[in-house]
């Protein structure tokens, strides 16, 4: 009696499979348009935020707010506020010869993050930007003696 009922079980789990393949199928079909619908979303709100940031830096009036002094007395301090740019960073690092991680040592960053300012995925911060700054202002000299004294 025991292989008549072990045979019915299979019996009945197999058609419960085959009943349910078509029912998955088509849920994943929906959760895989579901998931590209929600990137091209994502994608969207992307660039209508960075959009948005660009308007925002273009249309910024000068407001004489508490928050913003700070801001123009590090930028007099040093005369003409510096410009950032990837190739210029990039070309010079290739000019005396170093490498990411000697440029990011120089700068006191990590060289992922000199990897992404190179690429131009990322733009540095008001503070690292003083620091490249500074560094793109050595010379070749000067450069080689900084990373040949030890930082720690």
């Amino acid at each position: 009696m025991s292989t008549i009922a072990d045979a019915l079980k299979q019996e009945i789990a197999r058609v419960a499979r085959k009943e349910l393949k078509g029912e998955i199928a088509a849920l994943r079909k929906l959760t895989s348009a579901h998931r590209s619908e929600i990137a091209a979303l994502k994608r969207e709100v992307k660039a209508l935020t960075s959009a948005v940031k660009g308007l925002h830096k273009g249309s910024r009036p000068p407001v004489a707010a508490s928050s913003s002094e700070p801001k123009v007395t590090a930028a007099k301090r040093s005369g003409v506020p510096f410009e950032f740019n990837a190739e210029q960073l990039a070309a010079h690092r290739a000019e005396f010869g170093l490498t990411q991680a000697q440029m990011a040592r120089l700068i006191g960053a990590s060289s992922l993050s000199v990897y992404k300012w190179e690429s131009g995925k990322v733009q540095p911060r008001a503070a690292q930007k003083e620091q490249i700054a500074a560094a793109l202002k050595l010379g070749k000299r000067a450069v080689k003696a900084r990373l040949q004294t030890p930082d720690e």
